[in-house]
This record gives structure tokens, sequence and C-alpha cells, in this order.
């Protein structure tokens, strides 16, 4: 079996002292910028369009393209830096995302923007699932690992929420190159950093690399993903353009799992499917992310559209969800080991669901203080819910698929963000549509309009002008806010489902003493290579060498998948 972690890496991954956790500010500074770049474009969308004048096409790509490839490429690079290095993946995810974002802020025509915003989705593929393999990796104590994931988790969500605030302040400040140019001194700095105090570390490098796997996947993802994009912007399900790239893109995942399942060596391996916490673990991942994402698009409508906030005043009213989800991340580790990842993640679900439910309260007039308690809550509860879901995600990973894994669950996390503008989209359009059937003295091309979106609501309603323009405003405002119920219960019952889900995993934390061995019980030890008289056989330095191992000695009975239990609250034994 090869060596899952070089020496260097393992040397300070035991270091024990300040090093890992510098690794861990370098880690979550690069994801920070990965995450910012999610969203900080949105509020510069209207004054690029008015410098370089793109087609609604173009604009939709110029939006569009940096999560699509994201999301496409996650598996390919997760799986590759298992084989030649995660290390050296996120160095050369640093220099591309730093190269990118000079080619977007300096563009001058929209096919080079959209081609620089390309450039960034392979960067941030690049960088997204190493960060989180070499988390695995320097933290191999899962209970100081769940600290470090609450960190790394809480930072994701303060970048894609404090994204909008920071891209307005740049817009309004300077020009809308500006998002993109704040990412070059950042990466001068972290890129020597990173290649100076990050440890490298591989996987099992045994067999060659399944390109066309890896091709599969990316085309499979990048289909499943543009077809739920396009159902979320309103097309027919049923189009082709919709249907089309759902329909190849499944099929080209379908594929992928069973080329995956028949090689000797694939890149993914699918008997972590096998394991329920890990399987679960995704799934919830994929319903958190498709409650925040969806909400949050609605939740902004509504700030602007309804109760006539600007952008930047937008972003500021979102950051109580901010600091709420510091603060889940912040005492995630804590709450993890006192109540485990069963009650953690299901009761994290059950106050989200909570929280979404108090929102139904909002109506046509502002109402701070309930905004405010409704978001602390959502925050709080999703991202205990996400950071529970990560880190049993990962723990149940053996190291050596610590980039599959993570790849899985970032993929996972895009598929649901995906899924949660289309789905809560769908819902909302179905439920705002018919309150604007009958507006007295209004045309029928100008309902069939004004039923497309809010904003477009309003548009023909200033242009029809008079008592018609101000039956048709009222009537899109009540329509909205009913549509917003209607989304907001659903979106309730979907995170109760999660819940219920959530039951499947574990009762406890668990910590194996020999996570590699914990995972490969049910092979042989013969399957290792023997040792040479005298030596004591070690297992890729997953375990200290047992006396019993030594040859003429008599074996004492060993047990596979060791596990060393962190009780909850109130179990009447000590915590280890």
């Amino acid at each position: 079996m090869q060596r899952t972690i070089t020496a260097r890496a393992r040397e300070r991954a035991a270091d024990g002292g300040t090093n890992r956790w510098v690794v861990l500010f370098v880690l979550c500074v690069s994801l920070l910028l990965v995450a910012l770049d999610a969203t900080i474009l949105h509020v510069a969308v209207p004054s690029l369009t008015e410098d370089l004048r793109p087609s609604s096409t173009a604009l939709l790509w110029i939006v569009d393209a940096y999560p699509l490839v994201c999301a496409s490429l996650l598996i390919l690079f997760g799986t590759l830096g298992d084989r030649v290095g995660r290390r050296r993946v996120l160095l050369l995810g640093y220099a591309l995302f730093g190269v990118a974002s000079a080619i977007a802020a300096l563009a001058t025509e929209p096919g080079v923007l959209i081609a620089a915003r390309a450039l960034l989705g392979v960067g941030g593929a690049m960088i997204m699932p190493a960060t989180l393999s070499i988390l695995r990796t320097v933290f191999p104590d899962r209970r100081e690992r769940a600290t470090a994931i609450g960190i790394w988790t809480a930072v994701a969500a303060v970048g894609a929420a404090t994204g909008p605030v920071l891209g307005g302040f740049l817009v309004e400040h300077y020009w809308w190159g500006s998002v993109f140019l704040i990412n070059i001194p950042l990466m001068a700095l972290i890129l020597p950093l990173g290649r100076r105090l990050l440890p490298e570390s591989r996987g099992d490098s045994d067999g060659p690399w399944d390109v066309l796997g890896a091709l599969m996947a990316a085309a499979g993802v990048l289909g499943c993903v543009l077809g739920i994009k396009r159902a979320g912007a309103g097309e027919p399900l049923l189009a082709l353009p919709t249907a089309g790239p759902l329909l190849v893109g499944a099929a080209l995942l379908v594929l992928f799992v069973r080329r995956q399942k028949r090689r000797p060596h694939p890149l993914i391996d699918m008997r972590l499917f096998s394991r329920a916490a890990f399987t679960t673990s995704v799934g919830c991942i994929v319903i958190g992310m498709l409650a925040l994402v969806g909400l949050e698009l609605i939740a902004v409508q509504y700030l602007q559209l309804v109760l006539g906030l600007s952008p930047l005043e937008t972003g500021l009213r979102l950051l109580p969800l901010t600091f709420a989800a510091m603060a889940a991340g912040a005492t995630g580790s804590y709450t993890l080991r006192r109540i485990g990842p069963r009650r953690m993640v299901g009761w994290g679900f059950v106050l989200t669901a909570a929280a979404v439910l108090l929102l139904t309260f909002m109506g046509q007039h502002d109402r701070p203080l309930l905004l405010t308690v409704g978001f602390v809550l959502l925050g709080f509860g999703l991202q205990t819910t996400l950071f529970s879901a990560y880190e049993s995600m990962l723990s149940e990973a053996p190291q050596r698929s610590a980039g599959g894994a993570a790849a899985i669950g970032e993929t996972s996390y895009q598929l649901g963000a995906g899924m949660g503008i289309a789905l809560l989209g769908s819902v909302m359009n179905a439920a705002y549509a018919p309150g604007l059937a009958s507006v007295p003295g209004v045309p029928t091309e100008a309902t069939n309009a004004a039923s497309n979106s809010l904003g477009e609501a309003y548009q023909v309603a200033d242009q029809l002008g008079g008592t018609a323009g101000t039956a048709l405003h009222q009537a899109a405002r009540h329509a909205f806010v009913d549509g917003l119920h209607v989304t907001l219960c659903v979106s309730a019952v979907l995170l109760l489902v999660g819940a219920l889900m959530a039951r499947r995993l574990p009762r406890v934390m668990e910590c194996p003493a020999e996570p590699e061995e914990s995972y490969e019980s049910y092979e042989s030890k013969e399957s290792y290579e023997s040792p040479e008289a005298g030596e004591l056989p070690a297992v890729d330095g997953a375990h200290e060498a047992n006396p019993s191992d030594v040859p003429g000695k008599p074996a004492e009975p060993r047990v596979p998948a060791t596990r060393e239990a962190i009780e909850p609250a109130g179990s009447g034994r000590p915590a280890h």
C-alpha cells in the first residue's frame, strides 16, 4: 500500500504547535477569495453592462461562467490532487486565479470577460477541494479537525455573504473591475506563503489516473448544473435547452459511477457511498444549500423590490445571518462533541425550519426586528447543519481519498445551490403569477409580461401609468409577498425532510484510533507487505507498532475499527 502522507506532511501534521493553525489560516484566506468571487460580481452587473454593452446572452455567461466551470471541474481536480499532490494543485490554482483576475479586471470586451470568468472557475475548482483535503491531512485528530472545519465553514459563509457588501462598496467608489482587482495582491501574498507553509500530501497513487473518467464526471456535472440553472431562470423543464443538458449530464454521471465500480484503481472509491453516514451527510449538504441559496435569492428580491433598500443596505441587512453563521462555526466543535452528529444536524434543520416559518410574518412593510431574529436563527441553524454534515462526511473518508471526498462535498454544495434557485424559484413563480391574473384596467399582454418577475412588473406598471399602473404595482407587491410565504413553507418542509434524514447519522462523535485501518478492516492482514525479520510492521503511519506484531510473539487479538467515542452530555460516561 502506498504511503498516503509524505514524511514532511506527517511531521507537520504531528507538530502539535502553531504550524497547523497557520496552515489553516492560509487555507481559509484562499477559500475566502473563492467564496467572495462567487457573489461579488452580482452588484457590479449594472455598471459593467453600461460599460461593455454585452448582449443578454453574453451577460448571462459573464455571471454563470464561473460557477458552471468551477462545479464541473471539482471532481477532476480533487482526484488529480490525490494523485499528483494536493499542495501542487492548490498552488497552481492560486497562480491561475491571480492571472484570471487581472484579465477580468482589465477586460474591454464581453468575450474576454467571459473567458476570464471561466479561468477563474478553473482556478476555483483547483483551490476548493484542495483546501479541504489538506485540512484533512494536517488535522489527523478528529476533535481538532472538527474545530478546523468549523472555522473553514464559517469563512465560506462570511465570503459568500460579504461579497455583495464589498462589491457594492467597490463599485460605488471605483469601477466594476475593482471587484476582480482586489484578488491580485492577496494572491501575490498567499502564493509564497502557501509554497512555504503548506504540506504536500497524496492519496493512493497505484495505477494510472483515469483521464476519461475525469472528463466524464466534468461533462456530467456541467450538464446537470447547466440544466438546473436554465430551469431556475424560468425556462420550461421539458424544453430541449433545459432537458437536453440534464439528461446528457445524468447519463454521463451514471456511466461514470459504473466505470468507477469496475476499475481496479478508481478516481473515487464508490465504497464511500455504502456508508450511511457519508451518503446522508452528502444529502444533508444538498438540502442545506438548496434552502440557503434559494431563500437568499428571494430575500434579496424582497429587501430591494418590496422594501426598497439599496444593494449596500440589502447586504448590511444580511450581515446578522453571516455573524450567526460565524458563531455556529466557532462553537460547532464543542456542540458536536456534546450532542453528536445526529442531534446536531437534525436540530440544526429543525431550527432553520422554525426560522423560515418565522419569516412568513414578513409583509408589505419593513419589520427590522423580525428580519434580524429570523436571519440570526436561519444562519445559526443552517451553519450548524452544514458544519456537522461536512465534518461527518470528511471523517468517514480515509485520508488517501480526501481529495475525492472533498470534491464530492463541494460538488454537492454547488448542485444544492443550483437546485435551490431552480426549485424554490419555480415555486415562487408558480405562486406569484396567479395574483396578477385579473388586475382591473391592465391589458393581457401587460399582465403576461408582469407575471415574469416583480422587477418586470414594476417596469410595466411605470409604462402604463395612471390608475392601471398603480393597481398593477400594488397587485404585484401583494402577489410577491404571498408567493414568498408559500415558498417559505415549501422550504420548511424540505428542511424537516433533512431532519428526518439526519436520523441515519451516528449518535455520538467517534474518533478512530486507527482511521485507515478502520476503513479497511475487512481487508486481510496479508494484503500489506510482510516485514523483514526483526522489523515491526506499520501501516502507513496510521498506528504505532503493536508489540504483538513482533515475529515470534503470540498475536494478541485486535479489534478492527477501534473507536474512541465521545459520549453526549448526560450519558453518565466520562468523555475521552
